[in-house]
């Protein structure tokens, strides 16, 4: 029987593909040709274990001719809203086993505090209200949990020196932020690298690049831009962004070098706090 509703997990979603495409008289790798997929892709949505992009959804529709189904009906995260260009690499997040990440600009979501995380959500062209900004702080909150399990994932950090000089809120906004960043890694929960300004061009100064590995699934990246990300899957071009971290990371400052620049630029902003609240 057809789902009517619009399903709630992925594993409704992929009980309905397989269930589409068996009346459809197509097998896994016949529809993986026609949709422009690799059937190792349409078996993991079948099962469950991945959630499709909207253009994934709109090749589905075009093959199986199931009138936007397959669009309309993409598995709702639980009711988290996030942008849609994040929605893959947040379930993908959430899975993984390790994950290194590139950040060029902006603290990461997961290591993010909460008055970090409220400029930022606050920040851009579009107003929000406070119900709605408080829905995206949760959610941004929420992702952070993955790191109250100390041994998984495995979190390596790749800071450019902007993230660190770039005020975003107050000082004192920054000072909290650095040294939560720095408590993570004096406890080696996470791992962190800074690629200083004198670096000058480096292999991945074209923008946020997440790394991800998982037990059971193909390592993945994610790359994001403004208002737009893409997850890549194709073996190929993973490896030219695991290569690309790769060689950005030897031009970074060692994990102890960089916590002690964290270290030394928040004592800056608390300078710069106290020097506020005084005058």
């Amino acid at each position: 029987m057809a789902i009517e509703d619009n399903p709630r997990t992925r594993e409704e979603y992929g009980e309905e593909l397989k269930r589409r495409r068996e009346a459809a008289g197509l097998t896994q790798e016949a529809l993986s040709q026609r949709a422009v997929m690799s059937r190792t892709h349409i078996a993991h949505i079948e099962a469950g274990r991945r959630r499709p992009d909207v253009r994934d959804a709109q090749r589905l529709d075009q093959v199986l001719e199931a009138g936007g189904f397959f669009v309309r009906f993409l598995p709702t995260l639980d009711g988290r809203k996030v942008a849609e260009h994040f929605a893959d690499a947040l379930e993908f997040e959430g899975k993984a086993t390790e994950i290194r990440e590139y950040a060029p600009k902006l603290v990461p979501g997961i290591l993010q505090t909460p008055a970090y995380a409220r400029v930022v959500l606050s920040s851009g062209a579009s107003p929000k209200s406070a119900e709605e900004l408080d829905r995206l702080l949760t959610t941004r909150l929420e992702r952070a949990r993955i790191l109250d399990n100390f041994d998984s994932p495995r979190v390596w950090t790749l800071f450019d020196e902007a993230v660190l000089r770039r005020a975003i809120g107050d000082a004192a906004v920054m000072c909290g932020q650095l040294r939560h960043i720095v408590a993570l890694g004096e406890s080696n929960r996470i791992r962190v690298h800074v690629l200083p300004f004198s670096a000058g061009y480096h292999a991945l100064m074209e923008g946020f690049v997440s790394l991800m590995w998982f037990e059971d699934l193909p390592p993945i990246a994610y790359v994001e831009g403004l208002k737009s990300g893409r997850v890549w899957e194709l073996p190929s071009v993973v490896r030219e962004c695991q290569v690309a971290y790769d060689h950005a990371l030897g031009d970074a400052l060692s994990h102890q070098e960089s916590l002690a620049l964290f270290r030394s630029v928040a004592e800056e902003y608390e300078h710069e706090a106290q020097r506020t609240h005084n005058s």
